[in-house]
């Protein structure tokens, strides 16, 4: 890690850009580094690190308190430092405006018809999709257990990568993986297509710190491909997708509740249909990146001082 960090520092230097955009947690280390020799430098909060680690369970839970504690401070003394943070969602824009006041959420939300097959879709399948990085964390346990328990003959389409072994090993030896179609990696056309053969897209991540104030940019991607959501029932997702009438929320750790879910879209196309005309519109109305790039760049306008 720290290889590559002096690497990407001597990378960043020969560039001589104007702004520098960093990312990465652990490129923090440069931040500073760049602000010595005159530069202007953003962090880009894409979570809230510190709950992010309090989240991984692996850990001993007195060594994520150090550690969280720990980098907490660290962000804290570089972000105070520098000319200005962008975060992914508005709760993470809030934390950041104590320590810096030119914070700004700049969302992660679909670019306008990328992913849209189009409202006169006829989906008579009997599939949903799972688009993403596949983990427990994640819910792919509980995913493959609802497939178990569905009243009707759903089918899952699973795209994306495991990112652990053993949780592959394990939820393909349940039951319910008789009823998965995995996809593996998929470019932007392979997940189109899946989304396309899908009634629903499922996003029921676990309640961690991290993953309750989040705004995954699959919930939207769904939305903007014209599917109702099937999402964890955290107050913020809550408020989206009933509030947007996209979707169903229910527990994501209650396989029964996710199965029911399931089934209520398969039995119901004209239903489905509806909410996902519904999420269609939300996006082309407020979630969408045309919106946020303007964010970005009147940003970038005002901490340049000039007109781009």
């Amino acid at each position: 890690m720290l290889g590559a960090t002096r690497r990407v520092l001597r990378q960043a230097l020969a560039l001589d850009a104007d702004v520098y955009h960093i990312h990465d947690p652990e490129l923090l280390t440069i931040c500073l580094a760049l602000k010595r020799r005159g530069k202007k430098v953003i962090f880009d909060a894409h979570e809230d690190v510190p709950k992010q680690i309090l989240g991984k369970y692996y850990l001993q839970p007195a060594l994520r308190k150090i550690i969280a504690w720990a980098f907490s401070g660290y962000e804290r003394y570089v972000c105070r430092r520098i000319d200005g943070v962008i975060a992914a969602t508005p709760t993470i824009r809030e934390k950041f405006l104590a320590i810096h006041p030119n914070s700004e959420d700049i969302n992660n939300y679909p670019m306008i018809g990328e992913l849209d097959a189009g409202e006169h879709v006829q989906r008579t399948g009997k599939s949903v999709c799972y688009v993403g990085g596949i983990a427990a964390i994640r819910g792919v346990r509980e995913l493959v257990q609802a497939l178990e328990l569905t009243q009707t003959e759903v089918r899952l389409n699973l795209v994306g990568g495991f990112a652990e072994a053993r949780t592959e090993e394990d939820v393909r030896t349940y039951p319910g993986w008789g009823k998965v179609d995995a996809w593996g990696v998929q470019g932007r056309e392979g997940v189109r297509d899946a989304m396309a053969r899908s009634v629903a897209g499922l996003v029921t991540l676990h309640p961690t710190p991290n993953y309750i104030e989040s705004l995954p940019i699959k919930m939207f991607e769904y939305m903007s491909a014209g599917i109702p959501v099937i999402a964890s029932n955290f107050a913020l997702w809550r408020d989206i997708v009933e509030g947007s009438r996209c979707g169903v929320c229910v527990d994501p750790l209650d396989p029964a509740q996710i199965a029911r879910a399931m089934d209520e879209l398969v039995r119901d196309p004209e239903k489905a249909r509806q909410m996902g005309q519904n999420g269609r519109r939300a996006v082309m109305a407020r979630y969408n990146w045309a919106i946020e790039e303007k964010k970005l760049q009147a940003y970038y306008t005002r901490l340049l001082g000039e007109s781009l």
